[in-house]
């Protein structure tokens, strides 16, 4: 069945632009308050649109911002392809944190489950103090995970990396506070507010770029877990499971051995905004195996440090 795509109400795009303007001055007040922000970059629609942001907050001067990302080596190759080609354009610094390294020297040991999205906290927080970043901005949003609904926009982490809910400050009147002791840094997450359907019409407003996984697309796939996983370095199909070629998409960007694609014909962004109008299902809750290991999952990884 077809959708008719309504036309954008006056209010939203009234409602799009109060984000851009609420994400703009979270993005200039970091460079202002902070001595060594950087921005965590994986790639993702979020994280693109969070990088398009910053442009625009400091334009024109150059992004005074460094952008981290950890690669657990199980990336899709046109995720990748995607990051270095932003990157190059933007010119600004990149600095990869490589899961594999952390594996090779003992530092980390492969799970039995072949899946590295856990395995990228010890990376990202020893990253964090060899350059003595003390604010990351993210593309988290609340919408996407009730543990991510928990956090203000300005997140204090302690010396560990650890985020404790109770030390949470009260944020009246987007009054942000980014006072941190020695060794301690902040999580900022300007698009916090956001919804994945805000995040896709600021896509079509603003002619983001993104990686071609977001796009309906030819693809072998097999299915496990409820899941439809690409094969690749990550292991799969196994003897039980059976290799067929769909058109699917991606909803989010992570380890490929737990970020599954769904279904899908929308090829086209104004397709992609019709189809998650509709859509029951959240994003990770569609697509994420690591977020079902339990129903404090991802409260769990962030406690310890995780994005």
């Amino acid at each position: 069945m077809t959708i008719e795509a309504a036309p954008p109400l006056a209010t939203d795009v009234a409602a799009l632009r109060d984000l851009e303007s609420e994400a703009i001055e979270i993005i200039r007040e970091v460079v202002a308050e902070f001595d060594r922000p950087a921005m965590l970059f994986s790639g993702g629609k979020d994280s693109a649109i969070v990088l398009h942001l910053a442009r625009k907050a400091l334009w024109p001067a150059p992004l005074p911002i460094t952008l981290l990302h950890v690669d657990t080596g199980h990336n899709l190759p046109e995720v990748i392809e995607f990051r270095d080609r932003v990157v190059a354009e933007a010119g600004v610094n990149l600095v990869v944190a490589r899961v594999e390294e952390w594996i090779a020297d003992g530092r980390l040991q492969e799970r039995p489950d072949g899946t590295r999205n856990p395995l990228q906290t010890v990376p990202l927080l020893d990253t964090i103090a060899e350059h003595r970043f003390d604010a990351l901005l993210g593309g988290a949003r609340r919408d996407e995970d009730r543990a991510r609904a928990k956090e203000r926009i300005f997140s204090i982490r302690d010396a560990f990396g650890g985020w404790d809910p109770r030390r949470q400050r009260p944020e009246l009147w987007h009054i942000y506070n980014g006072r941190h002791a020695a060794g301690e840094h902040t999580r900022v997450f300007p698009i916090s507010n956001w919804t994945e359907l805000d995040v896709w019409r600021y896509i079509e407003a603003e002619d983001v770029p993104l990686p071609s996984i977001y796009f309906a697309h030819e693809r072998p796939v097999f299915e496990r877990d409820g899941m439809l996983l690409t094969p690749g370095p990550w292991g799969g199909p196994r003897a039980a499971e059976t290799l067929s070629t769909r058109s699917v998409r991606y909803r989010t960007v992570g380890d490929g051995s737990c970020t599954g694609a769904v279904e899908s014909e929308a090829s086209t962004v104004a397709q992609v905004i019709e189809e998650v109008t509709v859509s029951r299902l959240t994003e990770r809750g569609a697509t994420r195996a690591d977020d079902r290991l339990s129903e404090a999952a991802m409260e769990d990884r962030k406690r310890e440090g995780y994005f």
